[in-house]
């Protein structure tokens, strides 16, 4: 288990139950292999919610709301249009960079990957784009590092909610919303 993790579980204790996923499965339809402490972070929470605020998207999520695949899917397509009108962050700019959905909020802020050519998926870093505007944050962490940051207030975004977190932690699996 990544230390991350372990954080995370301090601050909201996991279900009993692991899940299990074809991640083979999943990376092929996505086209992208996922980070490690990503696959790790779903087997034992599943898609959840953070704080009735974050939510972290799952491949086949029992909540067809928040299914990864779906999101990922469309998420490509609308940033693909935005990027004839608007300036691309400069993490982008370089050939083959691309940025990977893996958790929005209850505002429309989304949470991504930052994919690089060449780079290792558990080498990713997070990118948080603002909900319907052009400004973007890049957090040199993997997304199991920028939740228990965040969650614990180690990590501060300007973007995201000044609501989030909330001193007294609410966990909830996606399937149960």
């Amino acid at each position: 288990m990544t230390d991350a993790l372990a954080r995370l579980l301090e601050i909201a204790p996991a279900p009993s139950e692991p899940l299990q996923k074809d991640w083979g499965d999943v990376e092929r339809r996505l086209g992208v292999r996922l980070p490690a402490d990503y696959k790790e972070l779903i087997q034992v929470c599943g898609g959840s919610n953070w704080d009735d605020y974050l939510y972290v998207l799952e491949p086949d999520c029992p909540n067809k709301h928040y299914d990864l695949i779906t999101w990922a899917s469309h998420q490509t397509e609308d940033l693909e249009g935005l990027w004839e009108v608007e300036k691309k962050p400069a993490e982008l700019e370089a050939e083959g960079t691309q940025v990977v959905l893996w958790a929005t909020t209850d505002n429309g802020e989304c949470l991504y990957w930052l994919v690089r050519p060449g780079l290792e998926p558990d080498r990713w870093t997070v990118m948080v784009n603002e909900a319907r505007g052009d400004r973007w944050e890049h957090f040199p962490v993997s997304c199991t590092q920028f939740l228990a940051s965040a969650l614990d207030g180690e990590l501060k975004s300007g973007i995201l909610s000044s609501l989030f977190p909330l001193a007294a932690h609410e966990f909830r699996r996606l399937r149960a919303i």
